[in-house]
């Protein structure tokens, strides 16, 4: 068995190197100097869009038919869009109680989408999107597997409440390769419920091999 002595340079140092430590079993021992996901936004490698208009929920699992599609316009070996969250805004009811969630299907290799959403925000304080991601509205795509993602949401009976919203954390359970997609849908217990929906996502460069 080969043993290697593993050393590291102190951040935010003159460049001094600093001990590993490892328990019994050989496992490292690692303390986060930052919440996750700090320094790839430090680099300004998060990005985040939703609707401007509430649409009507499927009382059914989705099909040809996307909510909101956001697709990786990169050409091959470029980077990856790694999803950080799905989010929704229920903006309307009917006077009747529902429940709605999401759903989200990861498509294969795709043509190009509409630009339909071009207010792309950085969540690094960022004005200006650079990349090359499209965020197409109502696209018509190819059914590759929608799955639901996320807990319920209960509308209240009382009246044509607005306001309840969704976080769904996916930190990494989903990458966008060049050239590939990912849809979300609501699906609810009657047409009258209204979404507005939203991706955040971190770009960046992966093996995928």
């Amino acid at each position: 068995m080969f043993k290697a002595l593993l050393r590291g340079i102190k951040r935010g140092g003159g460049g001094g190197e600093v001990d590993i430590n490892a328990n019994r079993h050989g496992d490292l021992l690692i303390a986060s100097g930052l919440p996750p996901y700090t320094e790839m936004t430090r680099q300004g490698k998060g990005w985040q869009a939703m609707t401007t208009s509430a649409v009507a929920c499927l009382i059914a699992r989705p099909g040809v038919t996307a909510l909101l599609t956001l697709w990786n316009g990169e050409e091959g070996g470029g980077p990856s869009y790694v999803i950080d969250r799905l989010f929704a805004q229920q903006l309307v009811s009917a006077a009747a109680a529902a429940r709605w969630g999401l759903w989200a299907c990861l498509h294969q290799s795709m043509a190009a989408v509409d630009a339909d959403i071009t207010a792309i925000k950085g969540l690094s304080g960022k004005a200006n999107y650079g990349g090359k991601a499209r965020l197409d509205v109502g696209a018509t795509v190819v059914d590759d597997g929608w799955f639901p993602f996320g807990e319920q949401h209960d509308v209240e009976a009382t009246g044509t409440l607005g306001g309840g919203q969704v976080d769904v954390r996916i930190e990494g359970r989903l990458i966008i390769p060049p050239q590939h997609g990912l849809s979300l849908h609501g699906v609810a217990s009657s047409v009258d419920v209204d979404l507005n929906v939203g991706f955040a996502w971190y770009e960046v460069q992966l093996d995928l091999e």
